[in-house]
């Protein structure tokens, strides 16, 4: 079968620590987190984590008017607007390529907006419709940020929701990757999103994987480390606006990286413990989709909840795959868990490394947990690295796995 290549022209995202790689950047360098104690989740009784990542500074220009949002709550508008900002970031916001046909969506969340779906419950609850119309359904349903994209950037090619928890946005980026590749699509709008919400955290109190230490919300969380005590949730959006190569370059547009290769499969056993087994096979059949070998591979970015079986499991996994020697580190120990919009953000922060050349380090990282595998951690001030090759991986609920290849790319 006849394959394209597929790059990356465009980049936008909101995150706790920063809106803009500028910021982001800053944030890595130094070494600033982007956990705070929420106050606002006191009001919750039996709720035992009071962290969180949120974005700050959050605005929208005058054209997101009422009437074409009114089918986006907070994780639509985050998804918009780092869409559009990718795009103009790509020089192909108004371009006629979008709404031609061949531009397609591949975006996700772990839920839709959360305050659209307490209106439903409230309905269920009081036996009343209350205020419910339309629009609620529209930002309560799962494929409200995909949907949402499409319809405000009048995106008329193929739309994949990619809604699998904290493999939305690589999975959305995988599937975007795939679409390009063979010949179904020339664009792809790719990425996810979560807006923050104390029922997420309430989730994971439940399962006893949240991280208690909130009169310390800079200590927390500590992917891979011996005195870790969960994670922490986050918000945020990406979006990468996804090219078939020849294309980007015969319109002189800037090239970030290239997809080389991704995986996505499932453990099939159960919905919540993380199989170290699968996990090394979807890093295997990236390689392999990638045409590399593990060696070739020189940074890769951690799925790094700051779980204990996660980051055992994960551990164990990328050493069975890459050996003990490849320098890796979890972003999520600066943002906590963005949850759908991880995958996107870390494959973001991981390009934008790979073009400057250094990358960051485990935050909090002091102690290793000897049950982890014996990995090279980057932790003080990161490291600088000249790479060729890296791997992006995030493992999700339900048993789903996914790993990315990325490739410098020299003009």
């Amino acid at each position: 079968m006849l394959t394209r290549r597929v790059v990356v022209t465009g980049m936008a995202g909101f995150s706790p620590i920063g809106n803009d790689w500028q910021e982001i950047r800053g944030s890595l360098l130094a070494k600033q987190s982007g956990i705070r104690y929420i106050p606002e989740w006191e009001i919750y009784n039996g709720l035992l984590t009071r962290l969180a990542g949120a974005v700050e500074n959050f605005t929208l220009p005058g054209h997101y008017t009422r009437k074409n949002t009114r089918s986006m709550g907070r994780v639509s508008l985050m998804a918009t607007r780092a869409t559009e900002l990718a795009m103009l970031d790509a020089g192909l916001l108004g371009d006629p390529i979008i709404s031609s046909g061949r531009t397609g969506v591949a975006y996700g969340s772990s839920v839709g907006s959360t305050p659209a779906i307490a209106d439903f419950g409230r309905m269920l609850i009081n036996h009343d419709i209350g205020n419910l119309n339309a629009t609620t359904y529209l930002k309560m349903m799962g494929h409200t940020t995909c949907a949402n994209v499409a319809l405000f950037f009048q995106v008329r090619g193929r739309v994949i929701p990619s809604v699998s928890a904290c493999t939305s946005g690589s999975q959305g980026i995988g599937y975007a990757y795939e679409a390009i590749k063979y010949g179904l699509q020339d664009v792809m709008l790719a990425g996810g999103a979560e807006e923050l919400c104390p029922t997420e955290a309430a989730l994971f109190d439940a399962l006893y994987a949240t991280s208690t230490r909130n009169s310390e919300p800079n200590l927390t969380p500590r992917p891979f480390d011996r005195d870790r005590d969960g994670l922490v949730i986050g918000e945020g959006a990406c979006t990468l606006v996804l090219e078939e190569r020849e294309r980007a370059v015969a319109r002189g547009a800037r090239i970030y990286a290239e997809v080389a290769g991704f995986a996505t499969n499932a453990d099939g056993v159960h919905a919540t413990q993380p199989n170290a087994d699968t996990m090394q096979v979807v890093m295997r059949l990236a390689l392999r989709d990638a045409q590399l070998e593990p060696q070739q591979i020189a940074y890769i970015s951690a799925h790094g909840t700051a779980t204990e079986q996660g980051d055992i499991a994960e551990s164990h996994a990328t050493a069975a795959v890459f050996g003990g020697n490849t320098p890796i580190s979890s972003l999520k120990s600066f943002t906590g868990h963005t949850l759908g919009a991880c995958g996107a953000l870390e494959a973001m922060v991981a390009i934008q490394m790979l073009r400057e050349g250094w990358f960051h380090p485990n935050l909090n990282l002091d102690n290793l947990d000897p049950r982890c595998a014996e990995l090279d951690y980057l932790t003080s001030d990161g490291r600088h690295i000249h790479a060729d090759y890296i791997v992006s991986n995030n493992f999700a609920f339900g048993g789903i796995n996914t790993s990315l290849v990325l490739q410098r790319w020299d003009s």
